[in-house]
């Protein structure tokens, strides 16, 4: 059913908004880190980031770290709007339209956005195909000098929607888990094939530590480097968005560390070639 009156959209948002809070609210979080300060909410968070994620694990990021100055790109297809509304609600910027095919002004909005704030793509979204990265975030890091951050989430044998992402619904007093990547710079200025071979890689890598992280939620085993998370507000994201962040690493010694390799993604890197000139 399609919602486009204003009273409806904004009905279903305050009960989805209420629904999320009080669901998610029950959950068990723990993530692993592969550098702490990328994470908004610590206090040695230094310069934007872009967040990327499956668009079927949506609703864990959405719930845990509203309030910390991250925008959302969502399309400006109708069926964004509820979406839209409740990201709001729940402490997120939002972009609506495209960073690729017909989005020159998403992507100034971005670009703008991001001297003084975080961002967060769904690269795989609205439409699917299920976790195919769209080129679009690639893009954006290698237009803006911006770092990806690749997070892997999943949740204890959660229930599934039939829809093209098969959306996750965790059960009630579940365990929900994230395996979150160190900061990847994309170099500047990549022609095609460059961003092709980074689309590539950063599809693989997200795809690893989103297994890994569902592989971690069934079996209820310690992971070392594992910490508890809350859903709290940054206190620093607003001001040190804007500061110079670390130089971040390369997609291939992004993959080295977690055990992908480069090989698998049809992509050769050469770690290098990411790091800015002297």
């Amino acid at each position: 059913m399609k919602l486009k009156s204003p009273f409806a959209i904004g009905a279903w948002s305050l009960a989805s908004t209420a629904a999320i809070r009080q669901w998610m609210g029950t959950l068990d979080y723990q993530v692993d880190f592969g550098d702490p300060e990328t994470d908004p909410v610590n206090p040695g968070y230094r310069g934007s980031k872009i967040y990327v994620f499956w668009h079927e694990n949506i609703l864990m990021p959405l719930y845990l770290r509203g309030h910390s100055n991250i925008s959302m790109l969502l399309s400006r297809h109708w069926d964004a709007n509820i979406l839209d509304r409740v990201a709001r609600m729940m402490g997120f910027g939002v972009v609506r339209g495209s960073t690729f095919h017909g989005g020159s002004s998403a992507l100034r909005e971005l670009a703008e956005r991001a001297k003084e704030e975080n961002l967060t793509i769904t690269p795989d979204g609205p439409r699917g195909p299920r976790r195919r990265l769209a080129p679009g975030c690639v893009f954006l890091a290698s237009t803006l000098g911006i770092p990806i951050v690749a997070m892997g989430m999943g949740y204890d044998r959660p229930w599934r929607v039939g829809t093209w992402d098969r959306f996750a619904i965790p059960r009630p007093w579940s365990r929900a888990r994230g395996i979150v990547s160190r900061a990847i710079i994309v170099p500047p200025g990549l022609d095609r094939d460059g961003i092709e071979r980074h689309r590539a890689g950063i599809e693989q890598l997200l795809s690893h530590l989103s297994n890994e992280a569902e592989a971690w939620a069934m079996a209820g085993t310690r992971r070392e480097g594992q910490r508890p998370v809350r859903k709290e507000p940054s206190r620093v994201a607003a001001r040190m968005a804007v500061c110079q962040g670390p130089a971040g690493v390369s997609l291939d010694t992004e993959m080295e560390r977690v055990g992908v390799s480069a090989a698998k993604a049809g992509a050769s890197f050469d770690p290098q070639a990411a790091c800015p000139a002297a």
